[in-house]
């Protein structure tokens, strides 16, 4: 079974950055591909990015685009998403996901595993 933590949320003013972690066990992640979803209350989870494990590829949300960036890190089996320049609109819970098969995925229903989640707060 895949076991995926978050960690990394917290409160930021509008501008600053913050650096979430996601860290996976369970399995030998070379065939799957990682992605961020959040979701902001009283709205649907949304896709943030995703990456192959290699790191080869990355995809990206059109909201997010040129301030986040999602990255691997192998040897600690560890999924980063680094927020730059946050917004308030970007105030979510932000999950990390695991998917077994296939190619980069920007739906819900493309993942396998989720993590719980972490909090991210910006304030104007």
């Amino acid at each position: 079974q895949v076991h995926l933590v978050e960690a990394g949320g917290g409160l930021v003013q509008a501008g600053g950055s913050l650096k979430l972690s996601c860290a996976a066990s369970g399995r030998t992640f070379s065939t799957y591909t990682m992605g961020w979803f959040r979701q902001a209350p009283g709205k649907e989870r949304e896709f943030v990015a995703a990456v192959t494990w290699s790191g080869d590829s990355t995809y990206y949300a059109d909201s997010v685009k040129g301030r986040f960036t999602i990255s691997t890190e192998k040897t600690r089996n560890t999924v980063y998403l680094q927020l730059t320049n946050l917004k308030p609109q970007d105030t979510a819970v932000y999950f990390c996901a695991a998917r077994r098969w296939g190619d980069i995925s920007s739906t819900v229903m493309g993942y396998d595993f989720w993590g719980p989640g972490t909090q991210v707060t910006v304030s104007s």
